[in-house]
């Protein structure tokens, strides 16, 4: 730790800024010293509560499969339906702290003290924060949504350009295309990469900065002092492992549906609970060895390999597309959701419920629950980068990519579902509401369709990987009280477990299940990173610029 970054401002209880890093030490030499049953690490109550709940929890659901889905489903629809303004006020809040750090002196800071260099070439950076945030909900939702909006939705009281027929209403098309857009790019663009950069950059900050563990409770210090390390600090982490590990099950079980669909678009497997329960253990199984293999070893192969695939077939979709209307379409929708995002971001005074409530907070609720994965993981691979640097890279540069992969695959979509009533992607998300197959639908209508559905379900399967093991890895280091290091056999009980989830909350009330509790850990887990805003702005103040 360099000279500059023991200055934390932050004293310990002599007064002294350098005593958390004593303390830290003095905290790190117990821990090796108290590894229990089967090498797990139990120095303090998170991984007990988490782990035992996490059990308990399985087991119970698997246990009432026909009575826990009607509660989930209700639970679901009470948050989004009570608290949708909570989840959109504090959205707007995140975005705020983002652009203030950017324009203000705080944007100076380097993430690691001053002589701090970066660990990993700005490719690997991309690329592992890329397939760690988004990747299987860019899968899921990247033709579906921008078609439903379109044809549905109506956010903000845009007409559909569809009558009670079906028929075409040709004077609505302009306005529906370009709003399906904007509210797709608004739920994919600066709002959840806001909320991933304020998670990243306290746990950054407080861990490469001030010495302290790499755990959400350092994050506090400013605020609970000594007794971060206590009671108060436990609840923050054992929160942290809920919203994580809930989270990832949501976009396991997405991840799960999709590939499965594809499966059976491309092979003839059919679409069954066994089926995805079966590539749930399998994709677990992958994952398990990626974990044992580490974060350079396991995590940055797979992410590089995946940003590769995923780029091939964008670059498919952009030429036997549309070509034009997609290149043309970027520039347009981004205009559009510039236009957009202060009307879509209000809270209230809109009479658009469905669209607020189903698809915005549900939004927010999940990526909320994905930060601490997301942010820590982030947090790892970004020593070395300022404050500004960093923050511009996690927030502008993986939304305008958002922007591009939504332009190719959903105006390649709307553009088929506008041209043929009868195209797939008309079938399978405006006739009968299949979206898992939505993206096999519109790559249907391309050349090489099986091909590149099977290159989509490959990458659908990585997607699953990375995001399974860069999560273990994640919860690992927050039960292990911030190590980086922690047993091996902790990593294989979490990546076991979060498969685990997964399968109980699929077979226990499906997509329904999944997003209820990602909503239910989202909801505490918004309250933790409004107090960090606070955290991070009084923990830069004190930082050398």
């Amino acid at each position: 730790m360099s000279e500059d970054s023991t200055s934390t401002g932050i004293p310990g209880p002599d007064g002294a800024a350098n005593v958390i890093e004593t303390d830290y030490q003095i905290g790190q030499d117990n821990i090796e010293t108290q590894l229990g049953p089967f090498g797990l690490d139990i120095h303090n109550p998170v991984f007990l509560v988490s782990g035992l709940t996490i059990v308990a929890f399985v087991f119970l659901t698997l246990a009432f499969q026909s009575d826990v889905g009607p509660l989930f489903d209700a639970l679901r629809k009470w948050l989004t339906g009570s608290l949708d303004w909570f989840f959109i006020v504090s959205g707007n809040i995140f975005v705020l702290v983002c652009l203030i750090l950017i324009v203000t002196p705080f944007g100076n800071v380097r993430i690691g003290g001053k002589d701090a260099i970066p660990d990993y070439s700005y490719f690997g950076w991309f690329a592992m924060l890329f397939a760690a945030g988004m990747g299987i909900g860019l899968m899921f939702f990247g033709v579906l949504e921008p078609v439903y909006h379109m044809a549905f939705s109506a956010p903000v009281g845009v007409p559909s350009p569809f009558d009670a027929d079906g028929n075409l209403i040709e004077e609505n098309v302009a306005a529906a295309k370009a709003m399906g857009m904007a509210a797709t790019i608004f739920h994919w663009g600066l709002h959840p990469w806001a909320i991933y950069a304020v998670v990243a950059l306290a746990l950054a900050l407080f861990s490469f900065n001030k010495g302290l563990p790499l755990t959400m409770r350092s994050v506090f210090y400013p605020i609970f002092g000594e007794r971060t390390w206590g009671w108060p600090g436990h609840i923050v982490d054992t929160l942290a492992v809920f919203a994580t590990l809930f989270g990832l099950a949501t976009s396991l079980g997405f991840g799960a549906q999709q590939a499965n669909a594809g499966l059976e678009f491309v092979f003839g497997i059919p679409v069954s609970d066994t089926a995805q329960v079966v590539l749930i253990i399998a994709i677990t199984a992958v994952a398990l060895i990626s974990v044992l293999r580490g974060l350079d070893g396991g995590v940055k192969v797979l992410s590089e390999i995946n940003m590769m695939i995923a780029a091939l077939l964008l670059l498919f979709v952009i030429i036997a597309g549309p070509t034009g209307t997609v290149i043309s379409g970027f520039f347009s929708n981004l205009a559009s959701y510039a236009r957009e995002i202060i009307p879509l971001s209000m809270p209230f005074g809109r009479d658009d419920d469905g669209f607020r409530q189903g698809w915005t907070s549900f939004y927010w609720a999940w990526w909320i629950s994905w930060s601490p994965f997301v942010g820590m993981f982030i947090a790892r691979v970004s020593r070395g980068r300022t404050v500004r640097e960093f923050v511009i890279c996690v927030l502008i540069i993986p939304t305008i990519v958002s922007v591009i992969w939504m332009t190719a695959f959903g105006g390649t979509a709307i553009e088929q579902v506008l041209t043929n009533p009868d195209s797939q992607v008309h079938q399978y998300v405006i006739a009968s509401y299949s979206p898992e197959l939505s993206l096999f639908g519109m790559l249907a209508d391309l050349p090489m369709a099986s091909l590149t559905s099977f290159v989509a379900i490959i990458l659908v399967i990585v997607f699953f990987v990375t995001s399974s093991d860069s999560g273990s890895l994640v919860i690992d280091t927050i039960t292990a009280g911030g190590k980086v290091d922690a047993p091996v056999s902790q990593r294989v009980f979490w990546c076991t477990f979060e498969g685990l989830v997964a399968i109980a909350l699929l077979l226990g009330g499906g997509l329904g299940a999944l997003q209820a509790m990602a909503v239910s850990t989202g909801f505490p887990f918004t309250i933790v990173l409004l107090l960090a805003c606070y955290a991070i702005l009084k923990g830069l103040a004190d930082e050398p610029r």
